[in-house]
């Protein structure tokens, strides 16, 4: 059986979603963190995208790991070791609710990182965010494969790995 995508035409809401959960997860983190980066298809004005928030939060090292994995915690978030692959660490919610605000708020749908600032994976994400943003014909080209495989693929899982051929192509331009 087939599982329908949802991709949804640019909504300037993803960008003030990402900034209400970046100021959050920043007050919670001190000084833990570098930055917190907002990712993927969401993060490009104008491209169609699921719509769901891809967020990389940046550390020194591994050192640090630890420290901000209870401050995540303490918010609703979980470690997922089995989504998580090298300089990558990937964090499920608990509820809809999460990150916790004290307010019950409940938050868009968002997939949430921890990458540590050498990582290859965080400066693929940066690399094809910026590439796109500076690059409106090539966020064009890609919206309209998106479209396509979101009414042709079976599932997420098919989805996600058609992509992956584009990217990989721009990325190495960018390289």
């Amino acid at each position: 059986m087939k599982q329908r995508i949802t991709i949804e035409v640019y909504n300037i809401k993803w960008e003030s979603e990402f900034n209400k959960l970046q100021t959050l997860i920043n007050d919670v983190m001190e000084d833990s963190i570098l930055s917190i980066e907002h990712v993927g298809s969401t993060s490009i004005k104008g491209l169609v995208a699921k719509p769901v928030l891809d967020i990389d939060i940046v550390i020194e090292d591994y050192g640090v790991f630890p420290k901000v994995v209870t401050k995540l915690e303490a918010i609703g978030y979980y470690h997922q070791a089995e989504w998580s692959y090298k300089g990558r660490e990937a964090f499920g919610r608990k509820d809809a609710f999460v990150p916790w605000d004290g307010e019950s708020s409940d938050w868009m749908e968002h997939h949430l990182y921890v990458c540590d600032k050498e990582s290859e994976e965080l400066r693929r994400h940066i690399a094809f965010r910026d590439y796109l943003r500076e690059h409106e014909d090539v966020a064009v080209e890609y919206g309209r494969l998106k479209e396509e495989l979101a009414r042709e693929s079976k599932n997420r899982a098919s989805y996600s790995e058609s992509k992956t051929a584009f990217i990989t192509n721009i990325l190495e331009k960018i390289n």
